[in-house]
Order: C-alpha cells, then structure tokens, then sequence
C-alpha cells in the first residue's frame, strides 16, 4: 500500500519550478497532497503539472508584484480548495564582498528573499486563522542561524526570515497553525550559479553538497509530526560541512 500520510491535504509552494520547491512539490504529492505549484515561468509550470498528474496545478504569480501576491490566497482556494500548507520557498542568492557587492542586485534579493515572503504569508494566514490549522513553512538557510562570511547580504536575508517566523509563530500557535523553517547548507540549485566556479566544484568534488530531494525529505518529516509537535528548525547539512 502507498504510504498517503498528507491525502486529502492541500498545499501550496512558490518558487516551485525548479530546485528544493519541485522537489517538495513531487514529494507532497506522493504522500497524497493536492500541490499548487507556485512561479511566474508559466510555460515551465505548465509543463512540470502535466508530468505530476492531476494534483499539481500551476499558479502563475510574480513574486515581486504585491497585488498579485496579496490576492494568492484565493486564487489557490479557488485551484484546490481552502489551503492546509503553505511553503514560502521562493528566494534568490548574492554573495561575496559587501564593498564590492551590487546594491541593485541586493534590493532583489533582499525583495524577493524577505518582502515577498513576509507578504505571501500574510496573505494565507487570515484564512487559515479562521478555520484554526494550518502549516507554515519557510525555506531558510543555514546562513539564517550561522552568519556566512562569503554572503553577508543573503546571510542578513535569512536571518530576517527567522525572525519574523518565530515572531509570527508565537502569534498564531493560539490558532493551531504550525510554522516552521527547514535550514539547509549548500543545494545543488540554480542559486548556486552565482557561485565562483572554483568554490562549486570543491564542493562538488568534497561531498558538502546535497541535493534537492533531501530537503524535501526533511519538509514532509516536518508536516507530519502529530499536531501538538512543531518542528520551529530544522537544520540540514552534507555530513561534511563544518559548521
């Protein structure tokens, strides 16, 4: 028998496209889950919905558009219903040296990785506030607990996640709502692109990467704890990275 531990659930995740959010998006669905699957590349949602069958459903939102963002909670009640799980998963990457950075580029990164997840999970939470469950997850960082001396802006990103989460948890575990992070080191994703070829092949060669479908492991150990259990961190590295 199918092992369905979240069937009969539904659950949306952003940035999930690519990297650790399909991977979450496959592994909900195996486990029973009806998936939107939330990104502004239409034509690539598109296509991964079709590949993961009748509970996934695209949702094209530009992350960076507050109106859009703001009214995300109904237009995913209206694909599957009244939502159980929401995945702020949606982030972008800077590093190196801050006299030398792009401040240009850090206002996106700072947008994206902060102001547009504070905002997506605004909108869902009246909702689930009403009917008194829900999960809220963040995709943090390890950088969110241990500052990164290579990332100082992405770095400082995460740590505003963590914040505002556990802040906002403390306001809404009243409501039996659930909020959480998974806290990854280094995954082999697209935001490693901006790594330094050099720094991404060490890694590759030593082992101190992980793949996507390991953080996705570790979200749905998170989602189906009992629900007088919260799981508010979890940490996730490669078993070769010192920190």
């Amino acid at each position: 028998m199918t092992d369905t531990p979240l069937s009969g659930k539904t659950a949306a995740i952003t940035g999930a496209a690519s990297g650790i959010g399909l991977a979450c998006a496959r592994r909900l669905i195996d486990a029973g889950a009806k998936v939107v699957l939330v990104d502004r590349a239409e034509a690539q949602l598109r296509k991964l919905c079709e590949e993961l069958g009748p509970k996934a459903k695209p949702l094209v939102v530009d992350l960076l558009n507050g109106p859009e963002v703001s009214a995300m909670d109904q237009a995913i009640s209206d694909l599957v219903g009244p939502l159980d799980i929401f995945h702020a998963n949606a982030g972008a990457y800077v590093g190196g040296a801050a006299a030398e950075g792009d401040p240009d580029q850090w206002d996106r990164v700072l947008n994206l990785n902060v102001n547009a997840a504070f905002r997506s999970v605004q909108a869902i939470l009246p909702g689930m506030i009403e009917r008194r469950s829900g999960d809220v997850l963040f995709t943090s960082s390890v950088a969110g607990v241990v500052p990164v001396v290579w990332e100082p802006v992405y770095t400082a990103s995460k740590f505003a996640v963590q914040a505002f989460l556990h802040a906002t948890r403390r306001q809404v575990s009243q409501y039996g709502i659930r909020m959480g992070a998974v806290l990854p080191g280094p995954v082999v994703t697209a935001l490693l692109d901006d790594w330094p070829k050099a720094k991404r092949e060490e890694a590759l060669a030593n082992g101190s990467l992980m793949q996507p479908q390991e953080v996705a492991e570790a979200v749905l150990f998170m989602l189906t704890r009992p629900r007088g259990v919260v799981i508010r961190d979890l940490v996730i590295l490669p078993n070769s990275v010192d920190l």
